[in-house]
């Protein structure tokens, strides 16, 4: 029990470091924010896929159905980092950017026969954008004015998730599981327009917006055994959609620079922030314990969301829609408990295909395509052989026509500490 509690003290010092954002993307300046991948160091090698996985020396919080699978010595621990390199692209123009980011913070183990417990930090959303344009007064129509105006636009911030959850078996094969999660975090977005000329009024808005609410998340898995070397198991995910009690704000500030008086308006949002129902479903086929193939489909309900609009105030057309995304990848592991090092690691790979949950001036916002790959490397020493450190690298391409196209090179790196904590010594 002391070391549990020594695990839950260092994912509460995590907190702080997990609430820097990720993220260099213009299009986190919409809706909540780009959304977070919420996956481990084992599923991230295959790019996300998890929905009908269930491990015994892995944690899997896609599906919280799978903790009933915990092995039942041992303690696990798993953290991650990740580092990427992003080229933006927007007509002529190209733009490259390096982000690194601490992921996520993760434990579990068997509470009790046929009963799984884990507990963590995820991250939800996130938002980080810089950039700013900058044209002549009047250039659109051959004016020869010299006086300049820009508009620099910025935001920080992000939504973030404790979770504790549970996996129960009561019938061999059939397992049910949820995951509470307490959702928090706050953004910051501001729109500042400047004059090369200073006797002309500027005007500046800053929207801001502070969470503190729930999310559940409820999991089923079904594994069917179709021969004596392979099962299928089919896993169910649903998440309650609901707002979060939170109506964001817009301070509009005018400026006149002759005077030196600003004038100060603060715009109520007309809706409060919410999050989309979701469901899933995935397929796995085992064989063997060696290989698994598996396949998920993800549907999160936004377009049943109201956008916050600001009284008195235009905005520019954004709307939410739908969300769909596809994965589907794998795993090979030779012999897991070989005494050959290569036949003990594990080989992954995944693509996905999604589409965005934003509709920008009437423009779909940008589909998303990705492939990663991936391997789990066992950890072998004096007094541990079951840790693993699971690298992956991937690639994902957002592409939209009308607006800025994505290129990002990303690698994950997670180490997960699989402890014997459990285990009952017998002295002779």
């Amino acid at each position: 029990m002391k070391k549990i509690l020594i695990t839950a003290s260092m994912i509460a010092t995590s907190l702080a470091v997990l609430a820097q954002s990720g993220t260099n993307s213009p299009y986190s300046q919409y809706g909540l924010g780009t959304l977070g991948e919420q996956a481990g160091g084992f599923n991230r090698g295959m790019n996300g896929l998890g929905l009908g996985f269930h491990e015994h020396n892995q944690i899997n919080s896609l599906n919280p159905a799978s903790y009933a699978s915990i092995d039942s010595l041992s303690f696990i621990f798993d953290a991650g980092i990740s580092g990427q390199i992003t080229n933006y692209k927007e007509g002529d123009v190209k733009v490259n950017a390096q982000n690194g980011n601490f992921e996520y913070v993760v434990a579990g183990f068997r509470l009790a026969k046929h009963l799984g417990v884990s507990f963590g930090i995820l991250p939800y959303t996130n938002v980080g954008y810089n950039y700013s344009n900058t044209q002549k007064i009047g250039s659109s129509i051959g004016s020869s004015s010299s006086t300049t105006y820009s508009n620099t636009y910025t935001g920080t911030g992000g939504l973030h998730q404790v979770y504790l959850g549970f996996g129960w078996m009561p019938i061999n094969g059939l397992a049910v599981g949820v995951n509470g999660s307490y959702l928090w975090g706050n953004y910051t977005r501001s729109i500042v327009n400047s004059y090369s000329d200073n006797y002309v009024n500027t005007l500046s808005r800053y929207y801001t917006a502070s969470v503190n609410n729930y999310k559940l998340d409820f999991g089923v898995q079904y594994t069917h055994k179709l021969t004596k070397k392979d099962e299928l198991t089919l896993g169910l995910t649903y998440s309650l959609g609901h707002k979060l009690g939170s109506t964001p704000q817009c301070e509009e500030i005018s400026n006149n620079s002759q005077t030196g008086v600003a004038d100060t308006t603060i715009h109520k949002g007309t809706a409060d922030l919410a999050i989309p129902t979701v469901y899933g479903v995935g397929l796995m086929w085992n064989h063997s314990g060696s290989l698994k193939v598996g396949l998920d489909y993800t549907l999160q309900k936004w377009s049943s969301i109201d956008r916050p609009q600001y009284q008195g105030m235009s905005e520019h057309g954004l709307a939410y829609k739908d969300r769909h995304k596809f994965t589907l990848g794998g795993e090979i592991c030779p012999q897991e408990n070989s005494r050959k090092f290569f036949s003990r690691v594990h080989y992954r790979i995944g693509a996905s295909y999604a589409t965005d949950y934003l509709k920008i001036n009437g423009q779909n916002g940008p589909k998303e395509y990705s492939v990663s790959a991936g391997f789990g490397i066992p950890i072998v020493n004096g007094y541990n052989n079951r840790s693993l450190l699971n690298i992956s690298a991937q690639w994902v391409r957002q592409d939209c026509k009308t607006f800025v196209t994505e290129n990002s090179f990303r690698i994950n790196i997670g180490l997960t500490f699989n402890e014997r904590w459990f285990a009952k010594w017998k002295m002779e």
